[in-house]
């Protein structure tokens, strides 16, 4: 069968594409070859600017205009020579070439991957993929998620909520403040995030500049190594490598994506189980079905698809943090086809933050259900009591509290007056615990 929509074994391919189809500028095989290109590029023309060669300013003109204009047929073209040469970076490099009998710089040929390796060229492309997915995909829709977090958080700031610790009622919250603890967690993971650099290998077959310091001892490659990789590429170069890079920043950054996608799992889990209890509605679309039997049902399908891709992500972030920072000796070939998994993570992630988005959007508050559960569990105000009994030294408030509240479901404003109105205690003091409600007993936030 031809490879469409219907037919891919991949739902990032499949079913998910017209959501995810986007990411093919970072994660294809087209891109990849595509940043390749760009670095062979702009490392020929850096060579010229360190007077290696010569080289007009309407070559260096034409040179990128190769990269710019690249294209899928260009890539196929390379794909086919690759079919010959078996190494699809040496086949870049022929392309490359030709491209330069058609510019009419045929005697500069041999300054194409002048002295590199393979792993030059892709642990700097990949790095450069990767920043750009990062900068231009996730962290605007994180930023963008933390921002629908905080609208929602304000909205919501003073809508009192009965907690729930071990599932048992626990004393009362504000639902404002429950969004704001995953706000506080998805920012600080953000910002360790933000700080990782992104680098990149860049030295010679085993990372010592062997070949260019054979052809040229004179020249400080190390200079020349850094300047080009961070003023050029806008990388971090590692100074000490093997033939290929060792991944410790990217596996970090994976990582940190890790995390974050478990807090968004947390978060998942817990609207869930708020919709679960009926504490929000969700919007209808008119002509959507929850339940092929059951025609009542609105199912909370978003949070439920978010959690499912966060976790096949976190499963794949997992292997390659532990598995591309591992390589025999000077170089294995195990990170390569590993690496070329790493848009499949990325890509469950971007779909998770667009079905929690989606999930948000439809949620409807239902504060009768909030109101009427906070209602029916008075016992939580005894922690409030005991504590301001505790206060005015009143002999073992806490073990009189547990007394009358522990296991007694009927519980309510009449039982808890009455308790009160026994105690000997002043009327001022009365009163002071009477105001106490699982309506206002809310804390500071």
């Amino acid at each position: 069968m031809e490879l469409q929509n219907l037919t891919a074994i991949s739902p990032i391919d499949g079913r998910y594409r017209n959501q995810l189809q986007h990411l093919d500028t970072y994660f294809s095989e087209y891109a990849l070859i595509r940043y390749r290109i760009h670095v062979e590029v702009e490392y020929f023309i850096f060579l010229a600017e360190k007077n290696f060669f010569k080289l007009s300013p309407a070559a260096v003109k034409a040179l990128r205009k190769v990269v710019s204009d690249f294209s899928v047929e260009k890539a196929a073209e390379i794909k086919n020579l690759e079919s010959v040469t078996n190494h699809d970076v040496k086949a870049v490099e022929y392309f490359l070439k030709r491209e330069l009998d058609e510019l009419k710089l045929s005697n500069l040929k041999e300054w194409i991957h002048f002295g590199l390796t393979s792993q030059d060229i892709n642990n700097t492309s990949v790095p450069l993929l990767w920043i750009d997915a990062m900068e231009h995909e996730l962290l605007p829709s994180l930023v963008n998620l933390i921002l629908h977090l905080k609208s929602l958080a304000k909205d919501w700031q003073n809508i009192p909520l009965l907690a729930r610790t071990h599932g048992q009622p626990a004393s009362p919250t504000k639902l404002g403040k429950e969004i704001m603890v995953f706000v506080e967690r998805l920012e600080n993971q953000l910002s360790l995030l933000t700080q990782i650099p992104f680098t990149a290998k860049f030295g010679g077959a085993t990372g010592n500049f062997n070949a260019h310091h054979v052809a040229y001892p004179k020249t400080n490659w190390q200079k020349f190594g850094n300047e080009f990789v961070e003023k050029k590429l806008g990388l971090q170069r590692q100074q000490y490598t093997t033939q290929i890079e060792h991944y410790d920043f990217l596996a970090a950054q994976m990582d940190g994506i890790k995390r974050i996608n478990t807090i968004l799992i947390d978060l998942c889990r817990d609207v869930w189980t708020y919709v679960s209890m009926d504490y929000f509605k969700q919007k209808i679309k008119k002509g959507e079905v929850g339940s092929s039997a059951m025609p009542h049902k609105v199912n909370p399908i978003d949070f439920e698809n978010a959690e499912g891709n966060l976790g096949i992500a976190n499963a794949l972030f997992e292997h390659l943090s532990a598995k591309l920072p591992v390589s025999r000796l000077q170089r294995d070939l195990t990170d390569s086809t590993v690496l070329r998994n790493l848009g499949v993570p990325f890509a469950h992630s971007i779909l998770s933050l667009k079905s929690i988005e989606k999930g948000l959007h439809k949620l409807l508050l239902n504060e009768e259900k909030i109101k009427q559960d906070l209602e029916n569990n008075w016992a939580v105000v005894a922690e409030a009591i005991q504590t301001i009994l505790r206060r005015e030294n009143y002999p073992n408030p806490y073990e009189a509290l547990k007394e009358l509240t522990r296991g007694n479901a009927a519980i309510n404003q009449k039982i808890i007056h009455h308790f009160i109105d026994g105690l000997k205690i002043n009327t001022a003091l009365k009163k002071e615990l009477k105001s106490v409600t699982p309506f206002n007993y809310t804390g500071i936030y």
